[in-house]
């Protein structure tokens, strides 16, 4: 059957629909959503703290087809195919995998799409797990797409409904972006009945529309999505997930998004003033009327957001563009930091410091001081009976061998759990920058630098992007030594299968790529 339609009080919740109350983790609660929404089709590439989305989706419902890809521009380029045709899908990835997607993604814009289309993006401001603290939601600027936000697990799963819906009344994608806190953390979530929308595939031959290499035909789509994102802000400026709470007359404002909207929550009833707050699930495009209405409310408004001051600095230019002289606060004035998540205290102190008064400083008690002088310091290590152990420790030996030592050849290391091979006992690795990377940076190296150089990538990464790399070390003769470290899974975030396994995240039959053929085959 279709969908049932929202009713118009809350766009996730429709009427007459069963509801069920939960314990579900931010990424369960989001694939709840998506199967309450009819989808389809889900894919991504795993990466912390988005991977228990799919990961539950593929547990809940195996009907979906609910698999990994090699990497999140193949995910997104399968699920666009498949959005093409008017149904629903779904691709998760960690922030820096839109980077990964990032070609695909500004001509998909262009060509919109039929079925509804979420690019689930989980950004890691602290970070956690991250190489950056990148914030995705520059790419809906550059993208010319919306992005979305929510603040908690219920409402993750009541926006990504929305979501669907905005992006196929509107045929675009929209891109939907958590940060680790909403992700990860676990709460009460009230969910409804999945859906399974009765849907023919049909995808139709539209050459201005899906065929980018007309420029006259690329201009038309470019001002179509400029009219279109007009059109978004308009609904976005009454969407009930954008709202003022506080009392009327209070003239300090908070400008709120995502997460930090619960540490606002939880600070404000502690402080001797009256707060209004605007609380916004739709940072791009900016709602440009309810933020400069609330502003003309206000003497004087601070913008609380976790990631770089994107909030901050579309609402300055709104003010500016409205003549308003309201001053705005956030991280562009030092009120919070610009690196890290924000916390419920440093929250507390920014609001301190805008009433003029001292903010507080956590010392910890002495008794925790001494009884953490006592425990052993822990780094991570890698889990006993891992194979990456041994594969370093050959390599280390074979050096010493050859009397070339532990500083004459550089070892480059890749993304995944072997990154921990540059901490003692073993030492190794120089580098770990980015997937695929340690072949190409011994690629360059190897030019300059007149002598062998080393790589070693996990299975799963090599599959992501060290193909290529690989493919060009060959072709040019370069006097790379490349380790393939394959232990069989993609285990750094949970053991998910790739290429290289055969596996399923839903038990279908799939082909094993061997990795030593398809090496072989290279010459």
């Amino acid at each position: 059957m279709e969908a049932v339609k929202a009713h118009p009080s809350n766009p996730a919740r429709a009427k007459g629909e069963k509801r069920e109350k939960k314990l579900l983790m931010g990424n369960e609660a989001i694939a709840y959503g998506a199967l309450e929404s009819g989808v389809a089709f889900a894919t991504g590439y795993p990466g912390t703290p988005s991977t228990e989305v799919i990961e539950t989706i593929a547990r809940l419902n195996p009907k979906v087809f609910a698999e990994w890809a090699p990497n999140e521009k193949v995910a997104l380029e399968e699920a666009a195919g498949v959005a093409y045709t008017g149904l629903r899908t779904l691709v998760t990835m960690k922030c820096v995998g839109l980077n990964v997607a990032a070609d695909p993604l500004m001509s998909l814009a262009y060509s919109g799409v039929e079925g509804g289309m979420v690019i689930l993006v989980a950004d890691d401001p602290g970070p956690h797990t991250s190489q950056t603290e990148q914030d995705d939601r520059y790419y809906g600027k550059i993208s010319l797409l919306p992005v979305l936000e929510p603040a908690d697990p219920q409402e993750a799963h009541d926006l990504i409904k929305y979501a669907y819906e905005l992006s196929e009344k509107y045929k675009v994608p929209v891109i939907f972006r958590t940060t680790t806190r909403v992700n990860h953390t676990t709460a009460d979530v009230e969910v409804g009945e999945f859906v399974e929308l009765d849907r023919e595939p049909v995808f139709k031959k539209d050459i201005e529309r899906y065929v980018r290499a007309s420029m006259e035909g690329n201009k038309k789509r470019h001002r179509w999505l400029n009219e279109t994102l007009a059109k978004i802000e308009e609904e976005f400026n009454s969407m009930p997930f954008n709202r003022v709470e506080g009392k009327e007359d209070a003239k300090i404002g908070i400008i709120v998004e995502g997460a930090p909207y619960n540490y606002v929550r939880e600070v404000i009833p502690k402080l001797n003033a009256d707060f209004k707050v605007l609380k916004l699930s739709t940072p791009h495009p900016l709602p440009k009327k309810l933020v400069t209405d609330f502003l003309k409310t206000v003497d004087y408004a601070i913008v609380v957001e976790d990631g770089a001051p994107f909030l901050e600095e579309e609402v300055k230019i709104a003010a500016y563009e409205a003549g308003l002289n309201v001053p705005i606060y956030g991280k562009r004035t030092g009120h919070f930091p610009l690196e890290g998540e924000l916390t419920p205290s440093l929250v507390r102190n920014a609001l301190l410091r805008l009433l003029g008064e001292e903010g507080e400083t956590y010392e910890k008690p002495e008794e925790v001081k001494f009884a953490e002088s006592l425990a052993p310091k822990r780094p991570p290590v890698m889990c006993p009976g891992c194979p990456h152990r041994g594969s370093y420790r050959a390599a280390l030996d074979a050096l010493r061998d050859l009397k070339l030592g532990r500083y004459k050849i550089p070892i480059h290391g890749d993304i995944g759990c072997y990154a921990l091979s540059l901490l003692p006992p073993l030492e190794a690795i120089w580098t770990e920058y980015v997937m695929g990377a340690s072949i190409s940076l011994a690629n360059g190296q190897s030019v300059v630098m007149n002598k062998k150089i080393i790589a070693t990538i996990g299975d799963s990464t090599f599959f992501h992007n060290g193909i290529q790399p690989l493919v060009d070390a060959v072709y040019k003769n370069l006097n790379v030594l490349v380790m393939i470290l394959d232990n069989r899974t993609t285990a750094m975030t949970g053991h998910q299968p790739h290429p290289g396994t055969g596996g399923s995240e839903t038990g279908r039959k799939f082909n094993e790529i061997d990795i030593e053929a398809l090496v072989k085959a290279l010459g």
